[in-house]
């Protein structure tokens, strides 16, 4: 089996050959601080820290006529790309983000490969500026490395290892983006009906189901299609309030269950319609928010529900209140015996994921929060104006971003809500938990 390709590109004289020998654990490459010492791109075997792959360095990016020499070593990095598994986009922090860096990454955008960043020779504190400016780039949290003196190896394992390990990685944490199998979790209290539901989507009796509360001890996985989309079904045991359970194996069956939780990327919470909405549910439904984990709600036994209009709006209105911190969360109704809702629920369960994998590009971010400023001014303590630069996305799964800025430690939690509040209802994040960063430059004179 051929083993992963990590490309090396940046334009001339950032440190790419210098990376590149560290990585193959030999001087291979030349290195001098003359620009466009590398013309042909050069392979080599490299191992980080147990990880093994196969490193390309490449030439320095420019803008040249393609017939020229400085054009043909640009196509000769342009293949190395595409061959690539993961293409790792290097920059000077001392420098910071130049013009050709942002029009290398315009080229990066286009391409199928995925891209790193990483900012080079960040010893000490002269690079932390130009660390901040390539979270502009739009391309997720660079890694601070020196590539000269060996600092950031560990967070560039981190980084890289998701593309050379990717069975492994994939195993563990899922699938990235949006079109591996659903991992679907079904939680609730007991007796919810949340085995019958599954049962009812196979169309078998595939999970034991009774009239008895507490017979699914284990988290069981069933792979499922759904109108030719793979899902994983995962049914959970219930989860009553904790003071009450005290048997040994009801405490272990509930902690498999919150590990499922950890591993779905949807999460069902099923109510009961005879019983509404309890405390308790409130309690499972924050702590799949705060794994991060999107979140549907179903009402389940919708069939013999009693005023049903009316408790609908009952516990719409209540997870409103009992869930402010997400507000808009599905919730929709279902009947296990039936069947009634089942499509309606995967519907819902599909287009969350995608919002809960969806990424926004830095320029549509900024020119929503400059709007968001504009129109919201943040607060000035004792008259000292708090500057909010700009906003990039981190992360996805779930949805991360940064705001940059100055004093921002004292943003109050108010203007911190207006934020979040803001980028879900604005920008397609509507019923998804949304981790929000601050973040201001290090002050040189602070020790």
């Amino acid at each position: 089996m051929a083993k992963p390709v990590v490309a090396i590109v940046g334009r001339p004289n950032v440190g790419k050959s210098t990376l590149f020998n560290r990585l193959v654990g030999k001087r291979l490459a030349l290195v001098d601080d003359t620009p466009g010492v590398t013309r042909d791109r050069r392979e080599g075997e490299a191992s980080l820290l147990g990880l093994d792959f196969r490193v390309i360095d490449t030439a320095g990016y420019e803008d040249q006529d393609p017939a020229s020499l400085p054009g043909r070593m640009r196509a000769q990095t342009e293949r190395a790309v595409a061959e690539a598994d993961v293409a790792l986009f290097m920059i000077d922090s001392r420098a910071g983000v130049t013009p050709l860096d942002e029009e290398i990454v315009r080229w990066l955008r286009g391409s199928d490969t995925p891209v790193l960043v990483a900012a080079n020779k960040a010893e000490g504190r002269s690079g932390d500026d130009g660390i901040l400016e390539a979270f502009s780039l739009g391309l997720g949290e660079p890694i601070p490395l020196s590539a000269e003196h060996g600092e950031g190896i560990a967070d560039l394992f981190q980084s890289l290892r998701p593309f050379i390990e990717r069975d492994a990685w994939e195993e563990e944490q899922g699938e990235e983006g949006a079109e591996g199998p659903l991992k679907l979790a079904i939680v609730g209290r007991p007796n919810a009906g949340k085995s019958t539901l599954i049962n009812t989507m196979l169309g078998a009796d595939r999970l034991i189901t009774g009239p008895e509360a507490g017979i699914t001890r284990d988290s069981i996985a069933v792979p499922w299609e759904w109108r030719g989309r793979p899902v994983e079904l995962i049914d959970t045991a219930g989860m009553r309030k904790r003071a009450n359970v005290q048997d040994k194996l009801e405490k272990l069956s509930v902690a498999d269950g919150l590990r499922a939780v950890d591993f779905a990327e949807v999460v069902v919470l099923l109510l009961d319609a005879t019983r509404g909405l309890e405390a308790q549910d409130l309690r499972i439904a924050d702590r799949v928010i705060e794994e991060g984990r999107a979140l549907v709600i179903a009402i389940n036994k919708w069939d013999v529900a009693d005023d049903a209009s009316r408790l609908f709006q009952g516990i719409r209105t209540a997870l409103d209140e009992g869930l402010a911190q997400v507000r808009g969360v599905p919730l929709l109704t279902v009947s296990a015996i039936t069947g009634k809702g089942i499509d309606a629920l995967i519907e819902a369960a599909f287009a969350t994921r995608e919002a809960w994998s969806r990424r926004v590009s830095t320029g549509e971010l900024n020119r929503w929060f400059r709007d968001a400023i504009d129109k919201n001014p943040p607060p000035a303590p004792k008259g000292r104006r708090i500057k909010l630069r700009y906003l990039t996305q981190a992360k996805t799964r779930p949805p991360g971003f940064v705001v940059f800025g100055t004093r921002v430690d004292q943003l109050p939690e108010s203007y911190r809500r207006y934020i979040v509040n803001g980028i879900r209802r604005d920008l397609g994040f509507e019923g998804i938990p949304i981790r929000l960063t601050l973040r201001a430059p290090k002050n040189p004179f602070d020790e």
